[in-house]
């Protein structure tokens, strides 16, 4: 069973409200008598922690049980949220096998922060084959300013329209946070999405984007 001496949320308290889910991090280093336990396995003796901005604290008070149930019950890992540091932290345990655990934990959880649906970022801890990229609008042309958001916009399109023909064509998942572009998806399809957007912030027109995406989904059905 996954230990919680020093991190007290696991699938027996995933459902507890937020205002009871309290830590003893400040404890552990201060009283020298509380001393986890080693992991059984090497390979798991790890421990990381991600950094929760102010404008995501709401939405990980309000899907914190969705987000603790998959990594305690299929990565088989401790968390805990640490309201001194507002900051996730994540830590193996004996039961932990699967030497990727951490790394899909903290994908996961980063995902979310980064904008994504629960669900979305779910598909970094089931599937191998599913990564997250991220760069900024930034990098592919120098923009300030009004520039700067009618790049983002465009790349948006109204009422999303562009974006979701996007992800809808290379299957993958876009999370927009100001001049910064998240992506989630296999390697080759987000090369596409990426290649997509690079040409949405050098100013291609819109029925350029959706011949490109029509050409993509092609090559994809003959690929099979």
């Amino acid at each position: 069973m996954i230990k919680s001496s020093t991190f007290s949320v696991d699938s027996n308290r995933i459902s507890r409200p937020w205002s009871r889910i309290r830590f003893s991090f400040l404890l552990l280093m201060t009283d020298p008598n509380i001393i986890p336990e080693p992991a059984e396995n090497p390979n798991t003796d790890d421990y990381r922690r991600v950094p929760i901005p102010p404008q995501r604290r709401a939405a990980l008070r309000n899907n914190f049980p969705q987000i603790v149930q998959p990594i305690v019950q299929h990565l088989k890992l401790n968390i805990r949220y640490n309201t001194s540091l507002n900051c996730v932290e994540l830590k193996t345990s004996p039961e932990t096998t699967n030497p990727n655990a951490m790394t899909k934990a903290t994908d996961f959880v980063q995902a979310f922060v980064n904008g994504f649906d629960v669900n979305d970022a779910l598909a970094l801890i089931r599937l191998d084959d599913i990564f997250m990229d991220e760069f900024s609008v930034t990098d592919v042309k120098t923009l300030s300013g009004d520039n700067l958001s009618r790049a983002v916009g465009r790349i948006a399109g109204k009422g999303g329209q562009i974006k979701y023909a996007i992800e809808n064509a290379t299957r993958t998942r876009i999370a927009m946070n100001d001049q910064r572009i998240h992506l989630i998806g296999t390697v080759n399809n987000i090369r596409m999405a990426k290649r997509v957007i690079c040409d949405l912030v050098m100013g291609s027109p819109a029925n350029k984007i959706y011949a490109k995406l029509r050409n993509f989904q092609a090559w994809q059905k003959r690929q099979g």
